[in-house]
Formats: C-alpha cells, structure tokens, sequence
C-alpha cells in the first residue's frame, strides 16, 4: 500500500525525474569551451542562514554503489570526476577515474554531440593548470563535492542537453531483463534487482537506504537473491524511489522531523492539508513566527469555509514515519484517512491542548515544543525513543495518547519541579482523550480553573498552589514548597500536608489582615472537599494534581485571583 500511494504521488507530478533520471545536489559545475579547455568553476550554492545550499540539477540516473568501483554518467564525485584526492588510496582513485572515461567513451561512440565532444576533449587536454587556480580547487579537494559540466554558452548541462536525453530515455525503455510480474502495480514489468536508496532520512547512512532490501543471506528465501524475493518492475521501483526522494528532500515541504522519525505526507490529489499540514505540527521559523496561528485558525474555520473537507470525494491523505535502521528504513508509522476525517482529528487534537497561559505565550504548541517537555534537559535527543511515532499516530487515528506520553510529562515534573505550559496542556490532553476514549463518567478537565472539580488530585494541587503562594508573599523564599515537598505531595499526600498546613499558619501571621483573609477563605473553600489527605495518588490523579496546580498559579495572574497588584503574570 505505501509503495502504491508513492507511485500514485508520482504519476500526479509530471515535474518529477522521468525514467532514467534523477534530481541531484550538485555544488560546483566545469564550465568548459567547445576544444575542453576550462572556463570557470560555478558555484551553484547559495547562502541559507549559516548554511550554503547546493542547487538541484536533472542527471542521468546514479548508480547503486558499494565497495566496487562503478561510475555515474557524465556527473560524480571529485574523485571519480578529476582523479584527485586528500585522503589517500591514490591507485583506486586512478580506477574511478578511468570508469568514469570509460563510462563517457561508450556513450560518445553511439551518438555525435558537441558537448559530449568537449568532455571527452577536456580529458585528453588533461590541463588542470586552470582548475588548480580557481579559488574553489582548495575546497574541493577537501571536500571531494559532487560535480558535472557544462558547455560555454549553454544554459543545461551537458547531461541535459537533448540528444543526450533521448538516448537515455530510448535506453531505459529498452533494457530488456526478466519480465516479472509486479507485487505493486500488478503489470508486466522488468525486474529490479536493486532499488535506488531512499536518502533525506535523518541519522540514517548518507550515501542512502532502502525500505526494500534483502542484503543477506538469511532474509532469502526458495533460492531466490536480493530484490528476487519480492519482485517489483522497474518503473515501480524508478516511481516510488524518486517520489520518496523528493519528499524527503530539503526543499521539500512536504516534510517534518517527529522525533526520530523523518515523517513525509501528501493526498491524492491536491489538497489544502497538503500545503499546511507542515505548519501545523512544525515549529514555526523565526523568520515567520505567526505561520502556525494562521495554519490552526484556518483549520478550525474549515467547517464554516469548507477549505478542508473533502465534499463526499473521499480524496485519501497519506502520513509516512521513516526512521534509520542501520542500512535499511523502518516504517516508524503509517497513517491513512480521507482530508475531512484528518482535518477533524486534527482539530480535536489542538481543541484537547487548550488551556490557560500567560498572554506572551503562544496559543497553539509544535509537536516539537511538546516531546522536548518531556524530554530531560528539554533537548531533542532525550525524547524516549518511539514515543514520537505514538503520539503522532494518536493525533491522526483519534485515538487516546500513549499512556508512555503522561507517564513522562509527569516523571518530568517530579525531577524538575515544574508545571509548564507545555506539560499541563499534555496532561489535560492526556486525561480528557482517555476520559472520553472510556466512556467514563468522571468530568473532563477544564481549560481554566474549575473550583467545582472535586477530584482529590486536583483540589489537593490547587491546595499545594494556595499555600505556595501564602509562602511566597509572606516570606519570599528563595526555595518554595514546591522545590523542597513537590515529588511527595503529588504522589504520597498524607506524608507532607500535615506539616504543610501547620508551616501555613506562620506564614499568614506575617501577611496583612486582609491579604490573609482572602487566603484562608481561599484555602477554606478548597478543603471543603478533602477529608483525609490520600495515602496514595494514580498516575492519572498525580496528573490531576499537576492540573490544579497550575490552574491556581494561573489564577493567582488574572484579576479575577488576585488583588490589583498581583497581577503580573509568571
């Protein structure tokens, strides 16, 4: 089915590579005359940020390459293209070398054409005074770039030039190999022993992997070897690499990092979701920091405009995970729904996260700025593995979170004491989704404080959160409650509160009367419901507590919570 909708995708793209080409980075191009002579080195990168960014060019198809010496056609390595190297092994760069002539001798023989005249001059010339003295020589002997070239006064390369490509073309549809027929598109196909590899997989080799791939012996079977084992024709192999590929690519956007999964979406026809879905889980670029707002506030006036919804056509949008597994991809995840049944849970998703926040922060969160709350010292490479894939394919089948996503929001919050906004809308999305996953009768958390939710989990943290703040005005500590009885009053209540209540008393004495009063009516009020300070609280009710916790702090930041000068926001 994956294989099928990335042969449909590439049908549907007619600005894709057709059979026998492919779309290649390439840095430096020769520029060279008519006799082979050097004219210049031309630096197709440009500058993104800290970054310099090759331009894409159309070159004839490369090849699979191993440990063996093979040469592409008419664009390789510096190695293979100029015999030259900084890293040794100088005998098996003359090799590479002499393919790559090779290579180009055997295609000058079958057709005339001045550009392939001018390559195969350039080599006999054999003059590399004008290449040594361009200021790029130094970078890439270094660097051993990829390069190709190009005819003075011609604006394709000389691999793109028309002849060239009709032969290619006229060869590609004429190698004649077993005739199989395909597990994918079920015709009559030449058989692909070897599938082109998938690159733009984050962490995964960079010379490329493979989805299909059967590279030992213990994963054949019936005396059958390598792509024998599921036979797929030519063109399907050709259609599904190169539509993978350009998704995966850099200037792709139809592509987002979940994790460690390199995800990659498209419909079956154009879609609005196709052109935001990026936006909506992305974190927003600095250049642009409102294009997420914009993306979510139009997903949720879709059911007035209709932009998102499919119209009864049930158009299919397809989500793939891809993560790195030594030489070959994993399928981390695989998701399919029509545009209007992803567009809603899409929605709900966004609708479960909602919840009070300071005015400076953002009103809708990245999956990004989501996982690394959990993630210790909030950087990327702590996200538990797979938890990634979980949550984003809760987010798209409807489903509940991954019971894992609570268990590490709240083992977060323990270690470091802290409900952020992040974590408490999590929690809130976690619990309501199970809630209503279950049927249960308990009343879902609400987006603000809610002083008729008698849980004991969430009164006992709004408790913890008034008497922090009785603390804080009091005595203004530098260490609160909170950093010394956080983890115990979470999960163990009966262990700390008594103590807590009794250090309550000292500190009202200190606020002025009428401060104190609103406190211990505050205070009243919440212990209405408490009768015994539990033994024990659920992972489910330590989220809870996590809940009223901040949802008093925030209160204590609205004018509703606080007298006049308090309201000043964390």
């Amino acid at each position: 089915m994956i294989l099928q909708a990335l042969c449909d995708y590439y049908e549907r793209k007619p600005d894709l590579p057709r059979s026998g080409f492919e779309t290649k980075s390439i840095p430096f191009v020769i520029e060279i005359d008519h006799a082979g002579q050097v004219v210049q080195i031309e630096d197709t990168r440009n500058v993104e940020g800290k970054k310099r960014i090759s331009r894409n060019f159309l070159v004839p198809q490369g090849e699979k390459k191993t440990s063996g010496i093979v040469a592409n056609l008419l664009w390789d390595n510096a190695e293979y293209v100029l015999g030259v190297t900084s890293r040794g092994k100088p005998d098996r760069v003359q090799e590479q070398y002499a393919a790559f002539q090779t290579r180009l001798d055997k295609l000058s023989r079958r057709i005339e054409d001045a550009g392939l005249k001018a390559v195969s001059l350039f080599f006999k010339v054999a003059n590399k005074t004008r290449l040594e003295a361009d200021p790029l020589w130094s970078e890439i002997l270094e660097s051993n770039p990829v390069l190709t070239f190009r005819l003075n006064g011609d604006l394709e390369l000389i691999c793109q030039r028309p002849v060239v490509r009709a032969v290619l073309e006229e060869k590609a549809a004429a190698d004649d190999i077993t005739q199989i027929t395909c597990l994918v598109s079920g015709k009559s196909d030449q058989f692909e022993r070897l599938h082109t590899a998938i690159r733009g997989v984050r962490d995964a080799q960079t010379s490329g992997a493979n989805i299909v791939s059967f590279n030992k012996e213990a994963f054949n079977s019936f005396g059958k070897e390598q792509g024998a084992n599921a036979p797929v024709g030519k063109r399907t192999a050709f259609a599904y690499t190169t539509a993978l590929n350009y998704l995966l690519s850099k200037e792709s956007k139809q592509r987002i990092q979940v994790g460690d999964a390199s995800t990659v979406f498209w419909s079956e026809a154009q879609t609005e979701l196709e052109d935001i879905f990026a936006d909506l889980f992305d974190e927003p670029s600095k250049d642009d920091p409102a294009k997420q707002i914009r993306a979510v506030e139009a997903l949720f006036k879709s059911p007035q405009t209709g932009v998102l919804t499919d119209d009864g056509d049930d158009t299919h949008f397809y989500v793939l995970g891809l993560a790195p597994n030594a030489a070959r991809i994993s399928i981390r995840f695989w998701l399919i729904g029509t545009i209007s049944e992803m567009s809603a849970r899409i929605r709900q998703h966004f609708d479960d996260l909602q919840i009070a926040h300071a005015s400076f922060e953002k009103p809708y969160l990245s999956l990004f700025r989501l996982l690394v709350s959990t993630a210790v010292q909030g950087k990327a490479e702590n996200i538990t593995p797979h938890l990634a894939g979980e949550f984003m394919r809760a987010i798209l089948a409807g489903l509940p979170y991954p019971a894992t996503l609570l268990q590490a929001v709240i083992r977060r919050i323990r270690a470091e004491r802290e409900v952020k906004y992040p974590r408490a809308a999590l929690i809130k999305a976690c619990l309501n989704r199970q809630i209503r996953y279950s049927q249960s009768q308990e009343k879902e958390i609400t987006v603000s404080l809610d002083e008729n939710n008698n849980n004991p989990g969430y009164r006992i943290g709004r408790l913890f959160a008034a008497l922090e703040k009785v603390q804080e005005e009091a005595v203004n500590p530098g260490a609160t409650i909170r950093d010394r009885f956080y983890g115990a009053a979470s999960s163990t209540p009966v262990t700390v509160f008594a103590n807590l209540m009794k250090l309550k008393n000292h500190h009202l004495a200190k606020l002025e009367a009428g401060r104190a009063h609103y406190f211990e009516k505050l205070i009243s009020q919440i212990m209405s419901d408490i009768n015994d300070f539990p033994p024990h609280l659920s992972l489910a009710d330590q989220g809870r507590f996590a809940i009223g916790y901040y949802h008093q702090r925030q209160a204590f930041f609205t004018k509703s919570g606080s007298t006049p000068s308090d309201n000043q926001g964390e």
